[in-house]
């Protein structure tokens, strides 16, 4: 599938989903939870690629949206918000990764949870600074020095994270084609033949782990904008469990799979809470379970081959 197909089918989701927000306003909450995940998880991705499994990649989820929740008071402007966030999330992300480079597998799985449920103990236990439990209530923001009214700041961050969903969905599918995404399937298959190439397989990790922490961070700022309340849940293992579960769900061969996979997971959790109140996680895991069993690829695995034949139509007509 050529990258201006990728594009078109891309934008024909955006626009369906803003559809589906006008048409069930309800559900625009939901649909912006789902993009704002469905970045992070695309840094999952990335790491997929280099057979590697973050299993606390939540950390930077709570990172960002907790530094948009410490900053708006000072800095209320969402275009000034964001790119700082994302530097947190970025910065933390440097840090952790130059320690985590040397492990590979379960051990680098385990460290990434490990040190994710190190701060959130200590977002739970420096009260006096994080609220604890309670969390933060975020400031009231502005948008291009504008305060709108909810109903319209709404709007404005599901629009919001849908154009930044575009943007970094087209980098990551751009960076994947370079030579150093290219090299991060060598480090799942043969990592000792690249480093005789005289490639650096940890550096080539270290880049792609450095980018997966900065789409966690953006995913993390919208989701501080949309729920307007940033708590310690965001770095719990659970969250990044779901990150896990919705790569798995949505597939990992091309960066549709996350944003796929984050609205089918959304959408099932939330109708499943709405039928069966003590049993929604019994009704994913099945879901999941199907998937893993008829579906290897996950969802975009399924979809795929009618995409791509579509656009093999739409070349021989043309």
């Amino acid at each position: 599938m050529t990258r201006r197909t990728e594009f078109l089918l891309a934008l024909a989701a955006a626009a369906l989903i803003l559809l589906i927000a006008w048409s069930v306003p309800w559900l625009r909450f939901v649909l912006t939870l789902a993009v704002a995940k469905g970045m992070a998880v695309t840094g999952i991705l990335l790491l997929l690629r280099a057979g590697q499994v973050s299993f606390g990649h939540a950390l930077y989820l709570a990172i960002s949206a907790y530094a948009t929740a410490f900053l708006a008071p000072v800095v209320p402007e969402v275009l000034l918000l964001l790119p700082l966030a994302a530097l947190a999330a970025t910065a933390t992300g440097l840090v952790v990764g130059l320690f985590v480079m040397r492990y590979r597998e379960i051990f680098f799985g385990m460290l990434n949870l490990a040190l994710s449920m190190v701060f959130y103990s200590l977002l739970e236990k420096f009260y006096a600074i994080t609220r604890g439990t309670d969390g933060i209530r975020l400031a009231p923001v502005t948008f291009a020095g504008f305060q709108p009214s909810v109903e319209t700041q709404n709007w404005i961050v599901l629009i919001l994270a849908l154009g930044l969903a575009l943007g970094l969905g087209c980098f990551v599918r751009i960076y994947l084609s370079s030579p150093m995404g290219q090299a991060l399937a060598a480090i799942k298959t043969r990592e000792a033949r690249l480093e005789f190439l005289g490639v650096p397989a940890r550096l080539v990790l270290l880049a792609a782990y450095v980018l997966s922490a900065l789409l966690a961070g953006c995913g993390g700022f919208i989701l501080a904008l949309a729920t307007r309340q940033v708590t310690p849940s965001l770095a719990y293992w659970t969250t990044s469990g779901e990150l896990v579960f919705i790569a798995i769900l949505g597939g990992s061969a091309s960066v549709f799979g996350p944003f796929l996979g984050a609205v089918a997971y959304e959408l099932t959790r939330v109708y499943a809470a709405a039928f069966a109140a003590d049993g929604w996680q019994m009704i994913l895991g099945i879901v999941l379970l199907l998937v893993i069993l008829f579906a290897p690829g996950g969802l975009w695995g399924m979809l795929r081959p009618l995409a791509e034949r579509r656009s093999r139509t739409e070349g021989g007509t043309s």
